[in-house]
C-alpha cells in the first residue's frame, strides 16, 4: 500500500517542483525586469529635466530631492511631482509632472520647468491621447507650439493673456482643435499660480527624497 502510495505522489511531487521552480524563476525575471525599467524611467526623466534646465546650471540630483503634492493643489488628475534643482544649496529651478484631465481625449501629462525668478524654463507634454493631426500639435516632436512657454512668466502676459487668442488670450490654438492648447495653457498657469505662491514649500531645505 505505502509503494503504491509513493508511486501515485511522485507526478504530484514533481509537478510541485515544476510549479515551485517557474515561480521563482518568473519573479527572478520580474525583478530583473522592474529594474532594468525602473532604470530606464530614471535616465528618461532626467533627459527631459536636462531638456528644460541645463545640467550645468544645478548640482545636486532632482531625483533625489523632490516633494509631492496632492492632485487638488494643481487641479491635476495624479499627484504632483516636483523635482527641485540647486546649485550650491541655492534654488535654480522646480519641474513639476502635473496631468491635465481636460484634453480634448483625456489625460495630458505634463512636465512643467520654473525657474527660480518664477519664469518658464519650458514646458514639453509627457503623454496624451489627442488626435493624430490635431490636438497632438502640443508634442515637440510635431510643431514648436510648446516651446513659446519657455521665458514667459505670470507679468508676461498678463492674467488676460494667459488664453488661446480664440478666447481673447496670446496663445495659439490650433486649426480645429481649441480644447487641447486651451488645457495644456490653463495646467501650465495653474503651476505658474502655485508655484509663485507656495515659494517657501518649494525651496524648502531637503531632507531627502519624499515619497
Amino acid at each position: 500500500m505505502n509503494a503504491l502510495v509513493r508511486e501515485i505522489s511522485k507526478p504530484t511531487l514533481l509537478l510541485a517542483g515544476f510549479a515551485v521552480a517557474g515561480t521563482l524563476l518568473l519573479a527572478g525575471v520580474h525583478n530583473l525586469t522592474a529594474k532594468q525599467i525602473a532604470e530606464s524611467e530614471r535616465l528618461g526623466l532626467l533627459k527631459r529635466i536636462n531638456t528644460l534646465v541645463e545640467a550645468s546650471r544645478y548640482d545636486n540630483n532632482p531625483l533625489e530631492d523632490k516633494i509631492s503634492l496632492p492632485p487638488a493643489e494643481l487641479n491635476s488628475s495624479e499627484p504632483v511631482l516636483v523635482y527641485r534643482l540647486r546649485k550650491q544649496n541655492q534654488p535654480v529651478a522646480a519641474i513639476f509632472t502635473t496631468t491635465t484631465p481636460d484634453g480634448y481625449s483625456g489625460n495630458i501629462r505634463l512636465v512643467v520647468g520654473i525657474n527660480a525668478d518664477q519664469t518658464l524654463a519650458g514646458v514639453r507634454v509627457l503623454t496624451h491621447k489627442e488626435t493624430p493631426g490635431l490636438g497632438d500639435w502640443i508634442d515637440a516632436e510635431k510643431s514648436d507650439w510648446i516651446l513659446s512657454f519657455s521665458g514667459k512668466s505670470l507679468q508676461n502676459p498678463k492674467d488676460t493673456g494667459w488664453a488661446v487668442k480664440k478666447e481673447g488670450g496670446e496663445f495659439d490654438q490650433f486649426t480645429g482643435a481649441t480644447i487641447t492648447p486651451r488645457a495644456v495653457v490653463v495646467a501650465v498657469k495653474q503651476v505658474l499660480i502655485w508655484s509663485g505662491q507656495h515659494t517657501d514649500i518649494l525651496y524648502a531645505p531637503s531632507t531627502g527624497a519624499q515619497p
